[in-house]
C-alpha cells in the first residue's frame, strides 16, 4: 500500500506505510495471564454494548495507527449492539459482514485465554456505520463479552477493552487488515454506561453517570467527506496533530478543571459549555472543518435554539445534542435549519448487559 506521511509540526514529519497483514498476525497479548482457565459452558451468551459518542481527543500527537492512546471524552447512548456467542469444538463461524475484523479478535481472545476450542458467533448492530458512533468498537466489545463469558470469564472488564484497543484493525478490499485507530473512548463508555474520559494509552481517568433524565437527539447533515480509510487518516494524522500541539494543554485544563468536576455535579449546561469550547479547539477543528464549516453553523444554530449540549462526534459527521427538550419540540428546531433527527434517544448509565440462554 501506498505510504501516507504523519505531519505534526515542522520538524515532525513521518511517513507510515500501511502494511497488511492476515488474520491472527501481529497480536499484542500485553502480558496478560488469566487467573483462571477457559471452561466451554453451556448455553449461548447475549451481550448488549451501547453505541457511543466521541466528543474529542485530547492530543492526536499521542496515537497512530499502531499506538492506540492519545486520551479522550465519550459518553454511551441507548442504540444497542448484540452479539450471541456459543462454544463450539472447533469452528468459528461468524455472522457478520466484517468477518476479518471480528476473526481477528477471536484469534487475539484464544491466543490470551489458551482457549483451543471455537464459537458460533452472530451479531446484529444498529447499521449507523461510518457516522462517529463507534459501531466497530461496540461490536468488538460485545463480541469479547460473549466469548469470555461462554468460556467461564477468565478475563476482566478492563483486560477485554485494552486488548481490543491494542489489537484494533480495519480490514482492506481483499480480506487482509491493517492496523486501526483507535482512543479507547468507545469500549470505556460502552463498558460502563455514562460519559468516559480516558488519558493516555486508554488508561480511564474517569468515569460516571450524568443527564439520566435528559433526551438525546442525533443528527447526521449531509455531507460529502468521508470519515474512513485514508480520508479519515489524513484529517487525524495531519492538520489535527498541528493543531493539537498548539491546544493540547488548554484541552487538558479543561476537561481536569471544568468538565469532570460538571460531570460529577451532573451540570449539562456547564458540560455543553466545555464541549463547545473544544470543539473549536485543537484536533477536534479539523475533524469539524473536514465535513465543512457547514457544521459549525448548524451547531452554532442549535445551541442558540436553547439546548444545552450539542456537539460532532468523532470525525463526524454526527452532532449529538443532550437537551430536557421533548422530541417533537426538537423536531421543529431541527427542521428550521433544514435538519432531520436520525436517532432520538437517552444516555445509556448502565453499560453492556450480559444475559444466557
Amino acid at each position: 500500500m501506498a505510504k501516507l506521511t504523519i505531519r505534526g509540526g515542522d520538524l515532525d514529519l513521518v511517513e507510515y506505510e500501511f502494511s497488511p497483514f492476515d488474520i491472527g498476525e501481529n497480536i499484542e497479548t500485553l502480558g496478560i495471564k488469566p487467573d483462571k482457565e477457559p471452561f466451554p459452558e453451556k448455553g449461548t451468551f447475549i451481550v448488549t454494548a451501547p453505541a457511543r459518542i466521541h466528543l474529542s481527543v485530547l492530543d492526536m500527537n499521542r496515537f497512530a495507527p499502531n499506538r492506540p492512546g492519545g486520551g479522550g471524552i465519550g459518553f454511551a447512548i441507548q442504540l444497542y449492539t448484540n452479539a450471541a456467542v456459543t462454544c463450539t469444538d472447533g469452528e468459528v463461524s461468524i455472522e457478520y459482514d466484517r468477518v476479518p475484523v471480528i476473526r481477528h479478535f477471536v484469534e487475539v481472545f484464544k491466543k490470551v485465554t489458551g482457549y483451543t476450542g471455537g464459537f458460533t458467533i452472530k451479531i446484529t448492530d444498529h447499521e449507523k456505520k461510518h457516522v462517529g458512533l463507534g459501531s466497530t468498537g461496540s461490536v468488538l466489545l460485545a463480541v469479547g463479552h460473549a466469548m469470555n463469558s461462554a468460556v467461564g470469564s477468565p478475563l476482566d472488564s478492563d483486560q477485554i477493552r485494552l486488548l481490543i484497543g491494542n489489537n484494533y484493525v480495519e480490514e482492506t478490499c481483499d480480506g487482509h487488515i491493517i492496523h486501526g485507530f483507535e482512543t479507547g473512548v468507545g469500549p470505556a463508555a460502552a463498558t460502563y454506561g455514562g460519559m468516559a474520559v480516558l488519558g493516555d494509552e486508554l488508561n480511564l481517568v474517569c468515569h460516571h453517570s450524568f443527564a439520566a433524565d435528559k433526551n438525546v437527539y442525533i443528527i447526521i447533515p449531509p455531507t460529502e467527506a468521508k470519515a474512513h480509510g485514508e480520508d479519515e487518516f489524513n484529517v487525524l494524522m495531519n492538520r489535527a496533530r498541528e493543531l493539537d500541539y498548539r491546544d493540547r494543554e488548554l484541552k487538558a485544563y479543561l476537561v481536569l478543571m471544568d468538565l469532570i468536576p460538571a460531570l460529577i455535579r451532573d451540570d449539562l449546561k456547564t458540560l455543553g459549555e466545555v464541549i463547545s469550547e473544544i470543539d473549536f479547539r485543537g484536533s477536534k477543528r479539523a475533524e469539524v472543518e473536514h465535513n465543512s464549516f457547514e457544521i459549525y453553523h448548524y451547531m452554532s444554530k442549535l445551541r442558540g435554539s436553547g439546548l444545552e449540549f450539542v456537539g460532532m462526534s468523532s470525525v463526524g459527521p454526527s452532532i449529538a445534542v443532550i437537551t430536557e427538550k421533548p422530541e417533537t419540540e426538537m423536531r421543529k428546531i431541527a427542521e428550521k435549519l433544514g435538519l432531520e433527527i436520525s436517532i432520538a434517544t437517552k444516555i445509556d448509565n448502565e453499560g453492556l448487559m450480559i444475559a444466557k440462554n
